[in-house]
């Protein structure tokens, strides 16, 4: 069944099939194979790994990101950001770095972040005299924050399949690793635009328009500080967290900014709808697929076989680096969580490697699969909304790669960027 499994799966991705559905179907393919089980275990698999209290938190977090983008959310955060640094060398740059990191906070979602902010200061970057496809390719390579600034719906999911950490104390874990990924693409950002002389063409706003930027910032920015402060003591959980912020966000968009219209209450519901939809989809197959795998054992032997190898720690999570590089080529971090956290994780437990350091490390590495080609799904979202080709846009990764694989290592070698902060604050 398993050898079905995999080879199932890879043809169905080779050919296109949705991520969702080549899952799911090599699942199905894998039992009907087998012929030990009924085609029925493959969807009770499906509804049962949506069965969770805590997976609710999900389409919550998602509608409270589009409630903020839909009461102009967006425009705000840019000046915001754009006031701090827009007036230096390549501020356009940091600008977008900036903005992008602090709409993490909300979203959760690279996708989002490169279809709401990420396309508006592409547009922008273009004007300023920036080359378009590197405007994109950095949009592009920092979106990837996304999914490590709190809220974050991949945590989520990955507080699921591993018992060790919560929600909570992932989401505390973000922020320093976080504000590195930030770090690594302002570094790359300021040497590309003193190699290619971008120059800022924007003005050095004042103290009073600083001030008024920054008061109609406010209310956004604290969305996150509310959840964050709301879980660690205790009064709300991360699902309750979730509905809080559905209902700040509306309150924010309506009466604090009052740009949201009750008549696109609808629509940004429809969106919020699919995108949930896209979502629970992925984690439903992934369910079932993790399941085919299970039955068959291949989880404990790979953990039987890399014991016997006697790795330490630090080689082990080298080996799990380059397997999750390569697994993320092909494959979207929310199924890559799915089914490998499950198997790696009792491993590096028993190393005595800490949980939170291991869980930050697999949702960078496989969120960075999002922007290594051939597959990296963020590099499709970012060419159309930004209209930049694809071989365009991967001509100007390579040092943005670079970077992140820099935070990389940094966030392997040194597990107190992970834990340090989350420990500091009594999660353990």
């Amino acid at each position: 069944m398993a050898l079905t499994l995999f080879i199932a799966g890879i043809v169905l991705l080779a050919i296109g099939v949705p991520i969702a559905f080549a899952l799911a179907m090599a699942a199905s393919i894998a039992v009907a194979v087998g012929g030990r089980y009924p085609q029925i275990v493959v969807f009770k698999e499906m509804f049962t790994g949506l069965d969770s209290f805590p997976l609710m938190a999900v389409p919550f977090f998602i509608l409270a990101a589009e409630l903020m983008s839909g009461g102009a959310l967006t425009a705000v955060l840019l000046r915001f950001a754009a006031q701090f640094v827009g007036h230096l060398r390549g501020g356009l740059g940091y600008a977008n770095v900036l903005s992008l990191t602090m709409f993490s906070g909300i979203s959760g979602s690279a996708m989002a972040d490169v279809a709401g902010p990420g396309a508006m200061m592409t547009r922008m970057m273009e004007k300023a005299g920036y080359d378009r496809d590197y405007a994109a390719a950095l949009t592009a390579s920092t979106a990837i924050v996304g999914p490590i600034i709190p809220p974050s719906i991949i945590m989520i999911i990955y507080a699921l399949q591993d018992e060790r950490v919560s929600v909570g104390a992932l989401f505390i874990a973000g922020f320093v690793p976080g504000a590195l990924i930030a770090l690594a693409m302002s570094a790359t950002n300021w040497w590309i635009c003193r190699r290619r002389n971008y120059q800022s063409t924007e003005p050095r706003p004042s103290a009073r328009e600083m001030l008024i930027n920054t008061w109609r910032a406010l209310p956004a920015l604290l969305l996150i500080v509310l959840i964050l402060v709301g879980i660690r003591f205790g009064l709300f959980t991360p699902t309750e967290a979730s509905v809080v912020a559905v209902f700040y966000a509306l309150i924010c968009g309506k009466w604090i900014y009052r740009t949201l219209k009750w008549q696109a209450v609808p629509s940004i519901l429809a969106r919020s709808a699919l995108l949930t939809s896209a979502v629970l989809l992925i984690v439903g197959a992934s369910a079932a697929f993790a399941w085919v795998l299970t039955i068959e054992r291949i989880p404990q032997f790979l953990a039987e076989t890399l014991v016997s190898w006697q790795m330490s720690p630090l080689v082990f999570m080298f080996a799990v680096n380059v397997l999750l590089l390569l697994f993320g080529i092909f494959l979207e971090p929310l199924p890559g969580v799915m089914i490998l956290v499950p198997i790696l994780a009792p491993i590096a437990g028993s190393l005595g490697i800490d949980a939170l350091h291991f869980a930050i490390v697999v949702i960078f590495n496989l969120t960075l699969g999002m922007i290594t080609p051939p597959v990296g799904g963020l590099l499709f979202v970012t060419s159309v909304t930004t209209k930049v080709g694809m071989t365009a846009l991967v001509r100007q990764l390579p040092p943005f790669l670079l970077a992140h694989l820099l935070v990389l290592v940094l966030l392997t070698l040194f597990p107190i960027l992970s834990n340090g902060l989350p420990h500091l604050l009594g999660f353990k």
